[in-house]
């Protein structure tokens, strides 16, 4: 029987960072760098280092903690995805946020590990609607956010890059 701790785990290992931090036999240094952080989702830089073979590998890191979420939910984007998901963010920020549609859309980015950065359209407010899903299979791990949150978290994940 699959279960989806099963299959969160595989798109886990499914990533560099995921893969790298994994592996045995091996002395992993793991440093954590902060970058900031908005409506209690913490945004930063994590940059592991196998100290036998000199190898490293830096990567997106998401937190986010809340009293109804039953804890912290993590999680990683290996640094080659960031770019799109920028790219992303930033088309939903200069040409999506500014228009209208009249059915229910969605429109959604997805890492190789599951986070997902997205909006939807409320058609009643006629206004969309900015969201997070940290851990794919956790519908705890939904973070809504306000355009100015999300536009906060853009920023955040700019200066995130430049420390790759």
């Amino acid at each position: 029987m699959a279960s989806g701790l099963s299959q969160e785990t595989k798109e886990k290992e499914s990533t560099k960072v995921g893969s790298f931090s994994s592996k045995s036999g091996t002395l992993i240094e793991r440093q954590f760098l902060d970058v900031g952080k908005v409506k209690g989702l913490e945004v930063k830089v994590i940059k592991l280092k196998d100290l036998i073979s000199n190898a490293s590998l830096s990567a997106l890191r998401f937190e986010y903690s809340t009293s109804y979420s039953g804890g912290t939910k993590i999680n990683q984007l290996d640094g080659d995805e960031v770019e799109g998901l920028v790219k992303s963010m930033q088309k939903l920020v200069n040409d999506v946020f500014i228009s209208s549609v009249d059915v229910y859309t969605e429109i959604t980015f997805q890492s190789k590990s599951g986070f997902e950065a997205g909006a939807y359209f409320d058609t009643s407010k006629k206004v969309w609607k900015p969201y997070l899903k940290i851990e794919k299979y956790d519908s705890k791990s939904n973070v809504f956010l306000e355009l100015e949150d999300f536009s906060k978290l853009l920023e955040l994940i700019k200066q995130a890059q430049t420390i790759l």
